[in-house]
């Protein structure tokens, strides 16, 4: 009988592409353990376990956690895999979300007046900055619980009243530009707690402070991509295709290709098929 060959953990590292310091942690952790050691205590694996040490390994390039991972391998059905695998595409989605529209609104920060930045100086804040950094901190937690999947009923009330605190800031100290972003976000907030009502009622605010004539294309369309999402909720479906048809019209119009890039990731989530 063909004697069968085990591998070193050397040779499983560059089979697969993990690390050795991967592979013996693995091992502690009960998820891919040595087949047999040899003579001089080597790790020695099996031809099976090399091929899962690359299954392994191609999940966690996709940032899977090992509990998921452990849980995956020892799994039988292939429907509660794919479900496992959908929710981790729902994080990762969720995340890039969260990171798209952070360096969105780093983007504008930058190239934000001055007196809305931090100085480097100790020179003492006056009121209206501290209520703009304030507005924008209410503003950016509100997106950090609206992106959240596991939000608990506690967080959705905190959610909801942190984007109205920040609305009413912004209408102290802001811009009509600033009044149609904090409609758009309370708009977005209602919408992800299924409040299909309210959320038409504030984003159509958004798009009457987003007619300014001093307020940037993509609030704009950003405003009407929000009326979009809102009607679709609300079961308007006729209204939330135009509002979408309309949006897509003023995405063309919009001057910065980084603004262009998250309406349209916006415009692409919105809960419509194709064929709508």
């Amino acid at each position: 009988m063909e004697q069968r060959r085990h591998y070193t953990v050397g040779e499983v590292a560059r089979l697969s592409g993990l690390t050795p310091k991967a592979l013996r942690h693995y091992d502690q952790r009960g998820l891919l353990v040595p087949v047999s050691s040899s003579p001089t205590g080597y790790r020695l694996y099996s031809d099976e376990q090399v091929a899962l040490a690359r299954r392994i390994a191609r999940l966690r390039d996709v940032e899977l956690p090992l509990e998921t991972i452990s849980t995956i391998i020892t799994h039988d059905d292939d429907l509660d895999v794919r479900r496992l695998l959908a929710a981790h595409r729902t994080r990762l989605q969720s995340r890039g979300e969260r990171i798209r529209h952070s360096i969105h609104a780093l983007t504008h920060l930058i190239d934000d007046t001055p007196g809305v930045l931090m100085t480097l100086d100790h020179t003492p804040a006056e009121p209206a900055d501290d209520e703009r950094a304030l507005a924008a901190r209410l503003y950016n937690e509100t997106w950090s619980l609206l992106q959240n999947e596991e939000r608990t009923a506690r967080d959705d009330d905190r959610m909801l009243h942190m984007a109205h605190a920040s609305r009413f800031h912004w209408d102290n100290v802001g811009t009509d530009q600033h009044r149609s972003i904090g409609e758009w976000q309370i708009s977005r907030v209602h919408a992800a707690l299924g409040r299909g009502p309210s959320a038409v009622f504030h984003a159509e605010r958004a798009v009457d402070y987003a007619q300014t004539s001093t307020v940037e294309d993509w609030v704009r369309a950003s405003a009407r991509e929000g009326l979009a999402r809102a009607h679709a909720v609300a079961g308007n479906l006729e209204a939330a295709r135009q509002a979408r048809d309309e949006s897509l019209a003023l995405l063309d119009a919009i001057s910065d290709e980084d603004d262009r890039q998250v309406i349209a990731a916006d415009i692409e989530s919105l809960p419509l098929t194709l064929d709508d």
